[in-house]
């Protein structure tokens, strides 16, 4: 937890209301995204309970297994859980939109927008993950064979999940986090797990404080767990009964259609609260301005979202359960190289993630009090065009003469430490020189040089592309990772995954057999 970070739980507890921590959204939210509020049965692996899903605040349905411990039921409940999600994604894929490459010398397209999955906390993410590995490699034909759809939605569900984990992508997004990362509330961090309680400290009622409403929110009997875990008392005096009843009314339409609608009904009124808090949430994060490179980060995930679908459509393998040695290396870099390129973005768009940097010294705010913008290099092969700036701060400078900067303002622009001279009154003197962001020319044009006046940040943080490391193929797999892989013999080995999807060229595909004979086979 940052210095700032603390200050604003202190804070927080203090005014008895979350305080911000961010001034503009850091991610994007889309005009229509997928709600979906699970809810789990207590003691059993991954064993859906019910659902409550849709699009809008007045478009949710209710998904309820009868019985969680029977696997047609929980298949049953897959595939109507598919009939909603699979048309939502199929929603945008009608318009298409071309990408420049090439520096503009060749286009490539992509669907114009991409869907968004809230769900609302971390466990319900790992629920849709656990979801997604236990139905993707299903089969709709063999001796247990399930509907067509439950094996696309569950490959749909990875990707989701695995969209979850790059540091700056909104494809499936956790409210908990979406709001903690706007807010600091004057409770602990696993507290803020609880969307009822956080929501309490951001937005409480009136005549409430933060705590005052977290602690309201805290009892089951005003608000239910936001999923996928329910109450144990809920669980002991209600669900139980209630999946006994159903049970036992087999042999009895009458009675088993009653006992549905008793268990419907108890489902629902578990899971409305949170639905209701879920649309409370998002109209909190859509009064947010967006940051400037938010919609950026949108764009690879509408990039991730067309690849994805055109190899399904090409009927492509799916996911496998384990990566190799080299793809597992492969991903583990790009998450790498997005989490840094996320945290530098974030602390470019908002001054108050900026402001976590200049604690630590890695960024300084001063005012420009001289500049030379016809400074000319010439002690090269040819003239280049080098301003220097003098800029006064009152905060200490860290950085070394040498060491290179650049401002959020002119993120294409390098600022090279000159000089770093102590003043008077506390202050700091430093002059750069300046490269880059002013065109190839000995003049540079109106506003790329910082003038007289101006207030400036500048920090050794770098929104610049960033290479991709190399890594060997996945055939010279070093000895120590496993050696490469042992090719299996035509039509009775799995199947190879496209490197294209973030997987090794050789990763194997290890599918789950479509019949062992045991009905009942481990949902997850």
């Amino acid at each position: 937890m940052s210095t700032l970070r603390a200050l604003a739980r202190a804070q927080a507890l203090d005014a008895g209301v979350a305080q911000p921590v961010a001034t503009v959204r850091h991610l994007h939210l889309a005009e229509r995204p997928l709600v979906l509020v699970p809810l789990a049965m207590a003691g059993e692996a991954n064993a859906p309970l019910a659902a409550l899903v849709g699009d809008a605040p007045d478009t949710a349905r209710l998904l309820i297994v009868p019985q969680p411990r029977n696997r047609d039921q929980r298949f049953a409940f897959a595939a109507e859980l598919a009939a909603i999600v699979l048309p939502y994604l199929d929603g945008f894929r009608g318009v298409s939109e071309a990408v420049p490459v090439d520096r503009g010398k060749d286009v490539r397209y992509r669907y114009a927008d991409a869907p968004q999955l809230l769900v609302p906390n971390p466990a319900g993410v790992s629920f849709l993950r656990l979801l997604g590995r236990s139905t993707r490699f299903r089969r709709p034909d063999g001796e247990y064979p399930v509907h067509p759809s439950v094996p696309v939605l569950g490959r749909w569900l990875t990707f989701f999940a695995e969209r979850a984990e790059y540091p700056g992508s909104s494809a499936l997004v956790a409210m908990t986090d979406a709001l903690t990362l706007h807010w600091a509330t004057g409770q602990s961090v696993l507290e803020d797990q609880h969307l009822p309680a956080l929501l309490g400290w951001i937005d409480p009622p009136a005549g409430l404080t933060g705590a005052e409403a977290a602690a309201r929110a805290e009892d089951p009997a005003v608000c239910p767990p936001a999923g996928p875990a329910t109450d144990p008392d809920f669980d002991n005096h209600l669900l139980a009964p209630a999946i006994a009843a159903y049970a036992a009314a087999e042999d009895d339409p009458v009675a088993r259609a009653g006992a549905y609608a008793e268990l419907e009904r108890l489902l629902r009124d578990q899971l409305a609260p949170t639905w209701e808090l879920m649309w409370r949430g998002v109209g909190l994060l859509r009064a947010l301005p967006p940051g400037a490179r938010a919609p950026g980060r949108w764009d690879g995930d509408k990039d991730a979202f067309t690849g994805y679908a055109e190899h399904v459509d090409a009927g492509g393998a799916p996911q496998p359960r384990r990566d190799g040695a080299v793809a597992a290396a492969q991903r583990l870099h790009r998450l790498e190289r997005a989490l840094t390129s996320y945290a530098v973005q974030r602390a470019y768009d908002d001054p108050l993630v900026m402001a976590e940097h200049r604690l630590t010294g890695e960024a300084f705010v001063g005012e420009v009090t001289l500049a030379d913008p016809t400074r000319v290099d010439d002690t090269g092969k040819r003239p280049v065009l080098r301003p220097r700036v003098q800029v006064v701060t009152t905060e200490p400078v860290l950085v070394p003469v040498g060491a290179t900067l650049y401002s959020p303002t002119r993120p294409a622009q390098k600022a090279k430490v000159v000089f770093v001279t102590p003043a008077a009154d506390g202050k700091t003197e430093v002059v750069l020189e300046l490269s880059g962001g002013m065109g190839r020319g000995l003049t540079a044009p109106p506003g790329s040089v910082p003038e007289v006046g101006e207030r400036l940040c500048y920090t050794t943080l770098s929104d610049a592309f960033m290479p991709a490391g190399a890594f060997p193929a996945v055939e010279e797999t070093p000895w120590t990772h496993g050696g490469p892989p042992v090719p299996a013999a035509p039509g009775s080995g799995p199947t190879p995954a496209p490197a294209s999807l973030g997987v090794g060229a050789g990763d194997q595909v290890v599918p789950a057999p479509a019949s062992d004979g045991d009905p009942a086979e481990e949902w997850a």
